[in-house]
């Protein structure tokens, strides 16, 4: 496995930190309101990383945490007039549903801020004693300047954002750069701590979280794009700081995400929910989508690039079926068996730094080839057996979920029904039989 190193801008073998397993943490969301279609695709992309992993044979401890305390929910909350535990039940269960909803694995574990505020102020009180933190009227901010090769993630020279961190000043701040590790808030949830009560900076939260579970640094953290400055960066200063390790190995970020070649925004009015998409296309079509490109790519989604996904998915959807449909009117069993030359040319692909398109190219040889298979007049069980079993499990690390279409008794008479009147040219009954396996998705 070769995967694409944010922080050092290499292509960099996967070592893992022990051997057969993989620590895995990916930033979650901030539970104010419903998710929109670009908060999917990380969903997406870092499941299907687990996923190869997984195929690979590896262990994946797979971390993704809930900011479930922020000035945008407890505003909510206050204009609502509810606790803040409405707001971020309601958002927690409908970003669940969405993982849910899009057929990813199941997290090893999912912390919640609000579970981990004692450790994020025992973190944050060790950075004070060793000088990388200060408090101002209950407000404690973190020593930038005192960081050792700030911006390495993102490649941002200190000067330069100093330059343009001297725009929004604040005099409580040592240095325009230091970012809010605890803030005093006077409404909304709070928490006692040394510097009064208050709630933490969200850069601190990932951080504290990662240590809280997995106890030292990770293999791999994941993100999109717009998190590697300044959210990553400030999380690996805290990290060297305070825990005197980087954090984690590799640090990989997804593209952002474009509707019809624009940036989605509120402004724009082209802000696309989830849910709505996904109800809209179904789940298998939402994942090919975002997998047709490759991860560190924008994504681009217009009417041509889901009719496109549509089409392609189809492919594989028809193929299926008629194997199924084929096999369980002949008697035919299929072995289990990915033995066939595709599938390992498909994890090849996606071990080099996910590459789902190129993955995707071999998928769709497998599909021509059982097709070819499938065509002839004695038909060799033995190699579609293969083929079918490479396609799904091809499939199954994409986490496309393609069900296998099982005949009931009636099914079986219809086909045999119209197989029957094909034969004796009886073409109104054979139309018949034929428009209602279509019905039934049989054809």
């Amino acid at each position: 496995m070769r995967l694409y190193n944010s922080k050092t801008n290499t292509l960099e073998p996967f070592a893992p930190l022990e051997a057969g397993k993989v620590k895995l943490y990916v930033c979650g969301p901030t539970v104010y309101g419903e998710a929109h279609i670009g908060n999917a695709r990380p969903v997406i992309v870092f499941d299907t990383l687990r996923r190869t992993f997984e195929a690979l044979g590896y262990t994946v401890d797979y971390v993704s945490n809930v900011t479930d305390v922020d000035d945008k929910i407890i505003q909510k909350a206050l204009t609502e007039g509810v606790p803040e535990t409405v707001i971020t039940d309601r958002y927690i269960a409908a970003y669940n549903a969405i993982r849910q909803a899009l057929n990813t694995r199941t997290l090893t574990f999912n912390p919640k801020v609000t579970d981990t505020i004692a450790p994020i102020v025992d973190f944050i009180a060790q950075l004070v004693n060793e000088g990388y933190a200060y408090n101002v009227n209950g407000n404690v901010y973190f020593r930038v300047l005192k960081s050792d090769r700030y911006g390495e993630i993102s490649k941002q020279r200190i000067d330069d954002l100093l330059v343009g961190a001297r725009i929004d000043e604040d005099p409580d701040k040592e240095s325009p750069l230091d970012f809010a590790l605890w803030k005093r808030t006077d409404e909304g949830i709070q928490w006692d701590s040394p510097w009064g009560k208050g709630r933490p900076g969200w850069h601190t939260e990932c951080v504290v979280m990662i240590n809280d579970y997995f106890k030292g640094p990770i293999d791999i953290h994941g993100g999109g794009m717009d998190l590697k400055f300044p959210h990553h960066e400030n999380e690996l200063a805290q990290a060297k700081a305070c825990l005197h390790h980087h954090l984690a190995n590799v640090w990989m970020h997804n593209g952002m995400l474009n509707i019809d070649g624009e940036k989605m925004s509120k402004s724009l009015g082209n802000v696309l929910l989830a849910k709505d998409v996904i109800d809209k296309l179904g789940a298998n079509t939402v994942r090919w989508m975002m997998l047709s490109a490759h991860y560190r790519a924008p994504l681009n989604i217009s009417d041509e690039v889901i009719e496109q996904a549509k089409t392609e998915l189809a492919k594989a959807s028809t193929v299926l079926r008629q194997i199924d449909v084929r096999t369980q009117l002949n008697g035919l069993t299929l072995v289990e068996t990915k033995e066939s030359e595709y599938y390992p040319r498909f994890l090849e692909a996606m071990e080099d730094d996910l590459n789902t398109p190129n993955a995707m190219a071999v998928l769709f040889d497998a599909i021509k080839a059982v097709n070819q298979a499938l065509r002839q007049r004695d038909v060799n069980e033995a190699a579609v057996a293969q083929l079918t079993a490479s396609i799904r499990g091809m499939l199954e690390v994409l986490g496309i979920a393609i069900p296998v279409v099982m005949l009931s008794d009636d099914q079986k008479a219809l086909f045999a029904r119209w197989n029957t009147a094909k034969a004796a040219k009886d073409f109104a009954a054979a139309d018949e039989a034929r428009q209602q396996l279509i019905a039934q998705g049989l054809l």
